[in-house]
């Protein structure tokens, strides 16, 4: 993991994490959400772009033994940063807590944008088919396994 990324490499993971971020961000769009096609896949992508840009430096560094650079907390920096763009999703008024859904689904992009980033298409494209089903499933069942809410939603629903 921890070698130079050929051009073709670095278009590889890039569009991967583009397409995935797409398939939920289309989701999110076709069903009027906050956070639709360009902010998942610009989430997905940006995650993955930091990713191989703290393969390629931790490469270069890491090659002549004497600084070692630790891209694993280059995933905890996206992680926290990315919790902050989602918090901005999260809106609170008049007793209800709308955008949950929004945050959470901002922060598996970014997810998959580190796999993407990593190579590990196979994990990207898992995550992105469970949370294309949790969307979609979950979504659809409302009203008939789930129960409608006839009251506002309260702290941590996620109907938005």
């Amino acid at each position: 993991m921890l070698d130079d990324l050929s051009t073709t490499d670095m278009l590889l993971r890039a569009g991967v994490a583009s397409i995935l971020g797409g398939a939920i961000g289309w989701d999110r769009e076709r069903r009027d959400k906050a956070a639709g096609l360009r902010t998942m896949m610009l989430v997905s992508l940006g995650a993955a772009g930091v990713m191989m840009a703290a393969i390629m430096f931790a490469a270069d560094l890491n090659g002549d033994g004497s600084v070692q650079l630790d891209p694993l907390r280059v995933i905890s920096g996206i992680i926290g940063g990315i919790g902050f763009l989602g918090a901005g999703s999260i809106l609170h008024a008049k007793g209800q807590i709308r955008g949950m859904t929004t945050a959470a689904t901002i922060w598996s992009a970014a997810g998959i944008g580190i796999a993407s980033g990593i190579g590990q298409f196979a994990l990207a494209g898992v995550l992105t088919g469970f949370v294309l089903v949790m969307l979609v499933a979950v979504s659809s069942l409302k009203g008939t396994v789930l129960p409608e809410r006839d009251k506002p939603a309260g702290p941590g629903d996620d109907d938005d």
